[in-house]
């Protein structure tokens, strides 16, 4: 079951007894987590609440306290974390484990307890005969990290619990700041949620001004837009940015070079017959790297990237062997990069 069904049926179904989180996206695993608790426990009853490691503790504990009557409330939550005798996985934790007590369980739980079982991992190792029964008797949900293509389903679910709108311009903002982090896109969104109020919508001019500068990375994408943009001024402002985050020269001309060499990796490929996933494989980046790449690539023939990567690396040359300020060789290069553009 994925993530959004999942969530609706804890909100509008009675609890199940079992539940099996799998996949690495620990932000996803810990909401479930937070839902089951709001609707079986109110946050002051913490006592109902217990957490166990299964790398430090053995599961037989873990299943003695759910099968143990709560003293407080109605309903005890026990959470245990890494499983890892379910993948494939040698378990190298030293902790003795009684897995029968867990396959037992599995075909019986009680009424009063519900067991989350947090398994951080791509997949379980489906031949073993406790995997088996447990994604039988469990209600199975998928935590694994949200894909490129639904970043954009995503934050219509933040912005719907926020009870705000976004612009579809201001998407690309949002993603290009955040890019798949999911605890970050969220904490963004309510700071925007708040400056909006309820009701608001996030315009393009809002998320800018906003939005703090994750990283070098996401500025190095606006350096590239500035160049499809012809906008010299907002390319210097971008690079005084990175300048404040104490980025050198060296490094944001050797960033500059790895956009646009992904940019024409992207042109070619696509020539090719490339799709988005067979791309991100291939040059081993994020799929949301590709995406970005591909609304790019269409603003430059191969002769102007394969310019721009020459002088860049000119720039890089003229740095390293002190024959330029690096300030000056930085923004003369965005100059040279985005003069040519405007011809």
């Amino acid at each position: 079951m994925d993530y959004f069904k999942a969530m609706k049926e804890i909100k509008q179904q009675a609890l199940a007894p079992i539940y099996l989180l799998i996949g690495p996206e620990t932000y996803l695993a810990e909401n479930v987590v937070n839902a089951i608790r709001k609707k079986a426990t109110s946050y002051t009853e913490e006592e109902n609440v217990i957490r166990y490691d299964l790398e430090e503790t053995a599961i037989q504990e873990a299943i003695m306290d759910v099968e143990t009557y709560p003293f407080f409330g109605e309903t005890k939550i026990v959470v245990a974390s890494n499983p890892v005798f379910l993948t494939a996985k040698a378990d190298k934790s030293g902790v003795t484990h009684q897995l029968d007590n867990l396959l037992q369980y599995a075909m019986n739980p009680v009424d009063y307890s519900v067991l989350v079982l947090i398994a951080p991992y791509e997949k379980l190792d489906e031949r073993k005969k406790l995997t088996k029964a447990l994604k039988k008797n469990a209600t199975v949900i998928e935590c694994d990290p949200v894909r490129d293509w639904d970043m954009d389903k995503w934050m219509d679910h933040l912005a719907k619990q926020l009870h705000i709108g976004i612009e579809k311009a201001a998407y690309d903002v949002i993603l290009q700041e955040v890019g798949s982090n999911l605890m970050l896109m969220e904490k963004e969104l309510e700071k925007l949620a708040i400056y909006v109020g309820e009701g608001g919508t996030v315009t393009v001019d809002t998320a800018e001004m906003l939005l703090a500068h994750q990283s070098a990375n996401t500025s190095g994408l606006k350096l590239v837009d500035a160049v499809i943009a012809k906008n010299l001024a907002k390319a210097l402002r971008i690079y005084q940015d990175l300048a404040r985050m104490n980025e050198d020269e060296i490094a944001l001309v050797a960033l500059l070079a790895s956009q646009f060499r992904t940019i024409n990796h992207v042109k070619t490929l696509k020539k090719t017959g490339y799709s988005q996933k067979q791309m991100a494989q291939q040059l081993k980046v994020h799929p949301y790297v590709i995406k970005m790449a591909m609304t790019r690539e269409n603003y430059f023939s191969r002769e102007q990237l394969e310019g721009i990567l020459n002088q860049c690396a000119i720039t890089d040359a003229q740095v390293k062997q002190g024959r330029m300020d690096k300030r000056l060789a930085f923004e003369l290069l965005l100059y040279q990069i985005i003069r040519p553009t405007a011809s």
